[in-house]
């Protein structure tokens, strides 16, 4: 497994053994292992079709919402089998996910960050309120959206909208926040927004970061994992990676564009 070096090394927050997925007859997962730090931001690179959002739905077990898809292996989260969890919906509000395009309810902007919460069991609107703000503060949506929390949150900006998704990701305390190409549909000066977001979050949280802009891991992971066809290729720390002299020469060539 690959792993931090000993005097790095911490009880894990996820970890990956022998993991493979298939849909139907194709295995698109090839039996692959290793473990993410607490506190860490895990950048997930690769080429389309490589495995990376299903090795994301595996981790909060959406995987299974989807017709013929199987899966073997193990997948710990703070030592405890995902797929032995007794709570599922419990195992899901401890694992936030950020899909690739926003995804809003058709609610108010408030409604859209209170929606997880009241389901849960919080009814107090002093509670909510404060909820709320702090979710909105930490996806850096607040100062924008503060005097217009009734209105809809599906008519924001892609980029609010995706600020949005992730205050509502954020809305039910997740201890692992999951990032799915996040920034594939919004503008630049967003996109470094939401990474001011995410240095900071880190200090709370483990968040796992697929990407497809390659020097986005660069400026966030600790450590990055190159996944090619459902196999990994490379991990490492990101200084390493990203260097002159990565242990295989697709890494290199990936992360400078050569291919992919």
């Amino acid at each position: 497994m690959a792993s931090l070096p000993k005097e790095m090394v911490t009880t894990s927050k996820v970890q990956v053994e022998d993991l493979r997925v298939t849909y139907g007859s194709k295995e698109v997962i090839h039996g692959i292992s290793f473990d993410i730090q607490p506190n860490e931001i895990f950048g997930i690179i690769g080429p389309a079709q490589s495995g990376k959002t299903s090795l994301l739905r595996c981790i909060n077990r959406t995987i299974e919402l989807t017709v013929g898809a199987k899966v073997k292996g193990t997948i710990r989260v703070d030592g405890e089998d995902v797929q032995r969890a007794s709570n599922v919906y419990g195992l899901r509000r401890k694992i936030g996910m950020v899909a690739p395009l926003p995804v809003g309810l058709p609610l108010s902007i408030f409604d859209n960050v209170a929606f997880a919460p009241r389901s849960a069991g919080i009814s107090n609107k002093s509670a909510l309120n404060d909820l709320v703000e702090k979710c909105l503060r930490q996806a850096a949506l607040w100062d924008e959206v503060k005097d217009r929390l009734d209105s809809l949150g599906t008519k924001l900006s892609g980029g609010q909208q995706q600020r949005l998704t992730i205050a509502r990701a954020l809305s039910h305390s997740p201890e692992i926040l999951c990032l799915d190409e996040f920034s594939i549909a919004i503008d630049p000066v967003t996109t470094m927004r939401i990474e001011d977001v995410l240095k900071e979050l880190k200090k709370e949280m483990t968040i796992i970061l697929v990407t497809n802009l390659v020097q986005q891991a660069r400026r966030l992971a600790a450590r990055t994992m190159f996944l090619w066809n459902g196999e990994i290729i490379e991990l490492d720390q990101t200084s390493v990676m990203f260097g002159e002299n990565p242990k295989d020469r697709r890494t290199y060539d990936y992360v400078n564009g050569i291919f992919g």
